[in-house]
């Protein structure tokens, strides 16, 4: 039987082996394995400096950019002895040995596992307890233009500015944008996503009409701020990561007078590499800036004192002392802030001038959740069979196809932007078909 093709790469003074060299990552760009194993090769000084003694949970795209990845958070049984470990304990009580990667050798072995975007931990494996990173997530909603992004992102720069700590912005590689704040290892998760939501809180003040820090998404406009990303057990593609794009983008670190008038598109896996030759990594600096929360603090106590208390978190945390809710306010029994238990938009006066709420600027409907991807678009054409006239208005940004993040693997969600269909001829929002709840599935019950 003839032996599996392979190619060896030196890095960091060992020789790594990349399995199935020539398989095809990207099929729409063709890029193969070997493609990916050089790009992190040639920009390993910048990737390193986002992951570096983090440990990190494997996002592994074993069949391609193009197929649904799974998470890995336990390191594999069989690695070499010069990989190392750390052991993290989780909000579930469940502990787990995961990778840290110090070198290329080192991160060059996860990408031959099938990793293509990095997600680092933001503390260091000797600190488990106090992260050293604050990560501002700036993610746009549908239809939201990527200036409204550049513009949040600037007032995020000011804000952080005027509170202290530095912020070192970087493009998501898909539609957003990311901001790291590096901060001393002196505070614990919940005081840090304390201070990433007093600052989405302030960044929305400051621009109402543009962000938000509205966790329900029948609340939220614009460009919303996820603070739950600084929830402990929460990770985020780290700077210089390929993305899981069609184009292979890349999560591009910028110099914050590049923001205004930067290009996502032309940041990838094949263009990255000169830029990095010619121009280094703009967050360079970034180990050396560490900064404080204090005033961060001190704005989220200012903001709990008129009344701001704590914000939802994900779904699979424990509820948290002095939590709202956990359910989306427009199932919420019993009366809303308006007297009502019916939808924002179903409200009387609602609409009104004076209401003191904004109107989602695109009707959106949900119409497939499902494990598996090819689920949830039959799913989509079911729904398209059922509701021809409007599956005929809709243009291709309509239909949103989202991979959503599980417990130890993605889902998919499928949205449909109603917006080019007349107001009277919208097919009413149905419940999802196939109808999946990953949280319910992870913990014993039925997909």
């Amino acid at each position: 039987m003839a032996k599996t093709k392979q190619t060896v790469i030196e890095a960091a003074g060992r020789e790594v082996v990349i399995t199935n060299p020539d398989k095809v990552m990207f099929p729409q760009a063709g890029y193969t394995k070997l493609d990916l194993a050089k790009y992190y090769l040639a920009v390993a000084e910048g990737a390193l400096r986002g992951i570096a003694g983090r440990p990190i949970v494997l996002k592994r795209y074993v069949n391609g950019a193009d197929q649904e990845p799974f998470f890995q958070k336990r390191a594999p049984e069989s690695h070499p002895e010069w990989i190392e470990t750390v052991e993290l304990r989780f909000p579930s009580g469940r502990t787990a040995r995961e990778i840290v990667v110090r070198n290329a050798a080192q991160l060059l072995w996860i990408v031959n596992l099938g990793c293509i975007d990095l997600n680092p931990h933001p503390v260091r494996a000797d600190d488990l307890d106090h992260p050293d990173e604050l990560r501002v997530d700036l993610d746009p909603g549908p239809g939201v233009s990527w200036d409204d992004v550049r513009r949040v992102a600037v007032i995020v720069r000011d804000v952080l500015d005027e509170h202290g700590p530095r912020g070192w912005p970087k493009t998501s590689g898909s539609r957003g944008m990311h901001v790291n704040v590096r901060i001393e290892c002196r505070w614990s998760f919940d005081q840090v996503r304390r201070a990433a939501l007093a600052l989405a809180r302030e960044v929305e003040r400051r621009a109402p009409e543009l962000a938000t820090s509205k966790w329900w998404k029948e609340e939220r406009h614009g460009v919303f701020l996820d603070y739950n990303q600084n929830a402990k057990d929460r990770t985020v593609a780290s700077a210089w990561s390929v993305r899981p794009t069609p184009d292979a983008r890349v999560s591009m670190p910028l110099e914050w007078d590049e923001v205004a008038d930067c290009d996502p598109a032309a940041f990838t896996l094949v263009t990255v590499p000169a830029r990095f030759g010619e121009r280094g990594d703009a967050s360079a600096g970034i180990d050396e800036a560490a900064g404080s929360l204090d005033k961060l603090l001190e704005l989220s106590a200012a903001q709990e004192a008129v009344g701001l208390g704590d914000a939802p978190w994900p779904p699979q945390y424990k509820k948290a002392p002095g939590e709202p809710p956990r359910v989306q306010p427009s199932r919420r029994k019993g009366a809303t802030a308006h007297g009502s238990s019916k939808p924002h938009h179903e409200r009387e006066g609602a609409t009104g001038k004076g209401s003191g709420r904004r109107q989602p600027k695109h009707p959106l409907i949900t119409v497939a959740k499902a494990e598996h991807k090819e689920d949830a678009l039959a799913g989509l054409e079911r729904w398209k069979a059922r509701h021809p006239e409007a599956a005929a208005l809709l243009q291709v940004d309509d239909v949103l196809v989202d991979a959503m993040r599980g417990r130890y693997t993605t889902w998919t969600r499928i949205r449909i932007n109603l917006r080019h269909v007349p107001e009277g001829e919208r097919p009413t929002e149905e419940a999802p078909d196939p109808d999946y709840d990953p949280w319910h599935a992870a913990f014993g019950g039925p997909k």
